[in-house]
This record gives structure tokens, sequence and C-alpha cells, in this order.
């Protein structure tokens, strides 16, 4: 997703809104810009490059006058839609007389039509983007009144949008909008900072307002009034940040994906901290909102989720459908509202986002609670769109992820689907025992975690003797089947290695006729269920000479037989065997990825919270 940045206050606001482009670097993107107003000017300028924010901030450095800049600005970084990534498609836009600067994310889906008729009424436009209408409409429709021009503005657009707004004729105020994108306010003393992430506030106020769908908000050095788009004032809550600006640092640490991977124990430790009671063999989610009579109605679980939230999730397919033998569909977000699904009374929705604002995501969400079914989110970004969207669920507190691959999110949204049903369970079925037993289960994961993390020499000397192929196959049966399809991600995400997950039995059924030397094979085999037939696939691949990594046991000597290289897990049990396996996955993506020199924490084309459809 796009970054966008405004500041209004009593500092240099080019220091302010580069500081804070910087803290959303992590998102992706793939060219910046500002705009800002000189002292006494008509006249707003606007300084972009393509590149990183560094090429940015030599721009600045070069056109930029440092006194003389009235304490207003706003700035952005683009990742490509609409346009190739050139300076003109770059963001800050400004309109055509020079009064209006804006800075967009998402999509304005009826661009084309605005475009055509204002370039009818003389309006030239600089870029290829649909953003750019929003500053040529605000231009058309202005009448000396700046907010009452955004009003107005905004009935004209159509799709999604994150807007920040200023204008020449009032230095003392900045104006955003939210249909869709994620904008949130930082409070501060004499100043307010707007942003589409609160990484870029956090270093200035713990104080944030989220604003909600269709919320305005005018924005001076000493107040914010939120309205909604009909004009009628609103109150928003003031939330504090809980994080401060040492956990978004790299610590130390070569990148931030590393730094998270080593996070992991005791991120997962905090999503699972005073949530369980070994005694009873139960799990404690406050925050679902639901009693044990509610969750014994439910008859259906709906998993909704795209990408590593989506492989978590069918990870919890097996963790409802074995511990409380509840049927359980994971669906594609995407398609989720598309195809008319067929949705039971008595159905619960479980919606997986780690930012929570998947715009995918999120319309799934809006589509089931329009069919009348009740659904929880479970996010890690407190105050999110499909957090306060869904009003109940499970936050991960795993802490901000800046990596744009997703290493510590998915190992707690295991952990807190296996929390929820274990929920669902003790209200069927399962035993107290048996919940003790999946209780005693969890308890072990941050040090199982920590065990591979101490092999992590073993795990780049092999990654290093693979990194210069350019296809994987990665296998595996069960719990392990989704860890193999999140394993071959992480590895495309940050190695840019074209790279295939299937379930071991699906080899004989096509993808076994592109094996051969060039083709390593990622096989996971723990002891679990379905190992001895995996290991007989992975025979299969060594027969038609592709290498094969196996992902073991500790103290299966014998599985050396059956592959290339081994790596291995610590003995655990089958339901949480997917965590240590994928942990060590991670650090076989991210060595490889190293190796072969890749922008780990920001691989091309990829953006950490995908916020348009």
């Amino acid at each position: 997703m796009c970054g966008i940045v405004g500041y209004i206050g009593h500092r240099d606001p080019l220091e302010i809104v580069i500081s804070g482009l910087h803290r959303l670097e992590y998102r992706g993107y793939d060219s910046a810009g500002v705009a800002y107003l000189p002292d006494g000017a008509q006249q707003i300028e606007v300084i972009r490059a393509v590149g990183k924010i560094k090429d940015l901030e030599r721009a600045v450095q070069q056109k930029a006058p440092v006194p003389g800049i009235h304490h207003v600005g706003i700035g952005h970084t683009r990742w490509a839609t609409h346009g190739a990534p050139t300076e003109l498609n770059a963001h800050p836009h400004r309109s055509n007389n020079g009064k209006f600067a804006i800075v967009h994310n998402g999509i304005i889906e009826n661009y084309s039509e605005i475009k055509r008729r204002l370039t009818e009424k003389g309006y030239v436009f600089s870029s290829e983007t649909d953003s750019e209408v929003v500053a040529h409409l605000l231009e058309e429709l202005y009448e000396g009144d700046f907010r009452a021009a955004v009003v107005r503005m905004l009935e004209h657009l159509q799709g999604a949008y994150g807007l920040c707004i200023m204008c020449s004729d009032h230095p003392d105020m900045l104006i955003a909008a939210r249909k869709g994108s994620p904008i949130v306010v930082g409070v501060g003393s004499g100043e307010t900072i707007i942003a589409s992430d609160v990484s870029a506030i956090v270093n200035y106020t713990n104080r944030v307002i989220y604003l909600k769908d269709g919320d305005i908000v005018t924005a001076t050095t000493s107040e914010v009034d939120i309205t909604e788009c009909n004009s009628m004032p609103v109150s928003r809550e003031t939330s504090e940040i809980e994080w401060d600006v040492e956990q978004i640092e790299k610590g130390g640490f070569d990148h931030f994906m590393l730094k998270e991977i080593h996070e992991q124990p005791e991120a997962i430790a905090n999503a699972i901290r005073g949530r369980m009671i070994l005694e009873d063999g139960m799990s404690v989610l406050s925050g679902m909102q639901m009693d044990a009579f509610d969750m014994a109605r439910v008859d259906r679980m709906i998993i909704a989720a795209c990408g590593t939230s989506y492989y978590a999730g069918m990870t919890g397919q097996y963790f409802f459908e074995e511990f409380a033998g509840l049927p359980t569909g994971v669906e594609q977000a995407a398609e989720f509202r598309y195809r008319n699904p067929v949705i039971q009374r008595d159905s619960c929705m479980l919606a997986i986002s780690q930012s929570g604002e998947t715009a995918d995501t999120l319309a799934a969400v809006r589509e089931a609670k329009r069919k009348g079914t009740r659904v929880l989110g479970i996010c890690n970004v407190v105050g999110s769109t499909i957090a306060r969207e869904t009003g109940a669920g499970v936050y991960l507190h795993a802490g901000p992820e800046i990596s744009v691959a997703s290493t510590k999110a998915f190992t707690c949204q295991v952990a807190v689907l296996a929390l929820l049903a274990l929920g669902f369970a003790r209200t069927r079925r399962m035993s107290m025992e048996e919940g003790r037993h999946i209780v005693e289960g969890l308890q072990q994961l941050p040090d199982l975690v920590r065990r591979v993390l101490e092999t992590a020499e073993t795990i780049r000397e092999v990654a290093e003797r693979y990194a210069s192929y350019e296809n994987f196959f990665f296998i595996g049966r069960g719990y392990m089947y989704p860890a193999a399809l999140e394993g071959a991600l992480k590895l495309k995400e940050v190695s840019y290695i074209h790279a295939e997950g299937y379930h071991a039995a699906e080899l004989k059924h096509g993808p076994i006729a592109l094996l051969g030397e060039q083709v390593p094979v990622v096989a996971l085999a723990p002891d679990t269920p379905g190992k001895g037939k995996t290991q007989g696939n992975m025979q299969e691949c060594l027969a038609r000479k592709s290498p094969v990594i196996a992902l073991a046991t500790e103290g299966d000597e014998e599985i050396r037989t059956h592959c290339t290289d081994v790596l291995f897990i610590p003995k655990c049990p089958e339901f949480i065997a997917t965590v240590p396996v994928v942990v060590v996955e991670q650090l076989l993506a991210y060595y490889i990825a190293r190796a072969r020199g890749c922008p780990i924490d920001q691989p091309r084309n990829l953006a950490k919270s995908v916020t348009v459809e």
C-alpha cells in the first residue's frame, strides 16, 4: 500500500513528512514526493523523485529553501497502479492553479469519466494516474471555502480513497478523508500528523484517532474536527499506541525480516499469554464476545483471508475440524463476495488479516455481515478497520511487523487459531484431559521456536548451497500441506525464485514432469501422520535427480537415506509442528535471498498491506 504523511504544526514540515515517509518505506513503493508552501506564496510547491526516499531527500536539498516554509506539508510514497513509476506519476498532485496539492491511496474507479469532463473544460493533466483528478476537481469546485470544496469533491468520487489535502489559501489547515483506505490522525501538542499508518506518527505522539469510512478531518495546530460526509460532527475515540519507536528499529539485525523471525518466541508468548487455563484445558478469549452457549450453537466455521493469512487459515481448518468436529471452509477472501456463497444461519466467519486493512478481506467481512453472519476478526493492528467493523475477535499482540514478508504474524495467527478451536472444542466433544494436552502443546511453542533459531547457522549453510537455483517445490501432507504453501510463498517473495507448494500426493498428478537436477524439493516430513508416504514422494524426487531438502524431527537419522540435505525441528505434537517447520522455512528463504543479494525487506512489486482490490 502507498504511504501518506501530512503535517501541520510548529516544526519544519518537510523534516517531519520525510521522516514519516522513511517509517513507511517497509510498505513497498517506487517513487515519492512532498508538497510544501513557501511563506507568502500563492502556489504550493511540489518535489517528486523516482526511487527511494534518499533520492527524494537529494531533490529536496537541491530545490527547497530551508527558511521561509509555512508549517504545513504533505508527502507520499507511491506503489504504481495507474501509470508507470515516473516523476510525473508520483504524488503529490497539484491543481493547475497551484492552490491545491493532494496525496491519495486507493483507486478512483470513475476517474476516466471525471478526467474527460475536466479536460473538455480546459484542465491540463500531466500524469497517467487516477489520483490527479482529485486536485483538478477541487480547483473546479472551490469557491473560497476549503472544507466545503472537499465535501463537494468527495461526492463525485467512486471507489476507495485515503486523502490528505492542502490549500494555499488556507495555510493553517490540513484536510484528510477516508473511504476504504486507512487514515490515522496523531494528536500532538500544537501539531497534528496525518498518516496512513501509525508508524509514521509514533516518534512524535502516542495519541491517535483512527478515522472511519466516510470521515473527514479538518486539522489545525490547535484542534482536530471530524465530520461525516454529510457535514454532521462526529466524535471518535482517541487511542494510545502501545509500542514505541524502538520496536520499529532493526535492533542490530541486518534486516527487519531477520529481526522479526527472531522475535517470534516473545511474540507467540504474548499471543497466548493469559489466554489458557491448564487445569480446565480451556482457552479464554474475552474479545470474542461469545459465551459457551453461543459457541456451541455455531454449526459451521468460515475462514476468510488472503496470502500468508490464508495459509494460516488452512492450518486453522485442521484445528477446528480435528479438535471440535466443526465443519470449516477456508475462503479466498477476494472470491467470497463475488460467488454468492451459501451461508447457513448458525455459521461464524473468522476474518484473518495482519494489518486489519486488507481490502478483499474487509469486503468479505461486509458481505458476511449483510447475510447475518457473526464475524470475528483476527488482526495484529489495534484499531484497524477489520477490528473495528467486526467488533469482536482476537488481537495477535505480535508487535509491529515491518518487513513486507510476514513471519511472526503467521506463527501468532496459527497459535491464536489453535486457541479459538480449543474454545469451540470444549463446548463440544473435547474432554478436559484432551484440552490439557492442547494447552500443554501450545505452551511449548516459544521454546520450540527458540530451539529452531539456535540452528540458524546450519540453515544458512544449506541455504547458500541452493541459492543459485531458480525453481523450487515444497511438498507436505496434513498439517504440513499449508506449511508447504507458506514456505513456497516466503521463498518467492524475498528471493524472486519461482517456488510452488503442493500436497505431496499431487506430485504424480502433473508437477512431477518438472522434476530434474535444477529443481530442488523441500519435503516437510516431521514425525506426523503421512510421513511414510511423504518419504515415498521424496524417493520419487531423488529418482528424477531433484535434490531433496528434508525438514524432519530431531533424532530421525533414517530420513537421511531419503534426502540430499536435512534440517531438523524439535520433537513436538503434530498439531503444533507447523510453527517450528515454518520458522525453518522462513530462515531458509531469508538466507537464500541474502545470498542472492535481494532487497529482503522491500521486495519488488510488493506492498505490506493490500488496501485495494
